[in-house]
């Protein structure tokens, strides 16, 4: 009953759903940290990073002389790598996360998938940064942020699960809310209006062709429910210099705390 009520509202009042739908785009959800998640950030040192109207709140763990970014995904924070992070700094890294906009303890506001990307070239472009990790759609921001500074050179890049084509969040979000095809059209009109780009050319599977990167590392579980493994597979099959690990038991979620995944990420970072 209450899809027939969406579908007829929807129809008769298409604005509605239409803001409705771009809420669900460009206001994230702020999660709440684990205690141990909490407790990792809290040992960090703590900026401040102006980026457009936001505060963006950054992290960083160690004192190495080699520098590792960690990318978290959307309605993600930093403290989503807390098991990941002291791996790290024992293999010699200066680990630096940040809190994307609207996410975490950076300061609120209406965002986007795109000024997410900004903020990664920024931080990027900061500390030049040349190794990477990023979780889920984290390796949209990054593949974007690097695809459009096809200079930049990254030695090593491993990502946690990735999406890809940006139409099927599009998709993703016109099945979650309910709106017709007409709404969702506007939906997409409106962004490639914003970005002044071709929302079918969004993919990071184009993306990755025309980054630099040395060696990079795509771990995906074959029973993620969030982003199934076909879509890593497809920017695997299209990225070179790219290997592509499957592992089990983890889900979308707790390949960030797994055991032996860490043990992947602290091998492929040590060699």
């Amino acid at each position: 009953m209450k899809k027939v009520i969406v579908k007829i509202t929807s129809v008769l009042f298409p604005n509605i759903m239409f803001n409705k739908a771009y809420d669900v785009l460009s206001n994230p959800k702020v999660r709440k940290n684990r205690a141990h998640e909490e407790e990792k950030l809290e040992e960090a040192q703590q900026d401040i990073h102006l980026f457009k109207n936001f505060n963006i709140q950054l992290y960083k763990w160690g004192k190495g002389e080699k520098k590792i970014l960690l990318v978290h995904g959307w309605e993600g924070q930093a403290g989503n790598f807390a098991d990941i992070i002291q791996p790290l700094v024992n293999i010699g890294y200066k680990v630096i996360s940040f809190d994307g906009p609207s996410h975490g303890r950076s300061s609120s506001g209406e965002t986007s998938v795109f000024e997410f990307s900004y903020l990664v070239e920024d931080i990027i472009k900061k500390y030049n940064i040349t190794e990477i990790i990023s979780h889920s759609f984290g390796g949209v921001a990054t593949t974007y942020a690097l695809s459009i500074n096809p200079d930049w050179k990254v030695n090593r890049y491993l990502l946690l699960t990735t999406p890809d084509k940006f139409i099927e969040r599009v998709n993703e979000i016109a099945k979650t809310v309910g709106i017709t095809e007409n709404v969702k059209n506007k939906l997409i009109s409106k962004i490639e209006d914003q970005i002044q780009l071709d929302s079918s050319t969004l993919n990071v599977s184009d993306f990755v062709k025309n980054i630099r990167v040395d060696k990079a590392l795509i771990i995906h579980d074959k029973d993620d429910k969030v982003i199934p493994i076909r879509v890593s597979k497809n920017v695997y099959k299209n990225w070179r210099n790219c290997e592509f690990k499957t592992v089990t038991g983890t889900g979308h979620f707790r390949i960030l705390r797994d055991h032996s995944v860490i043990h992947e990420i602290t091998n492929f970072f040590s060699n």
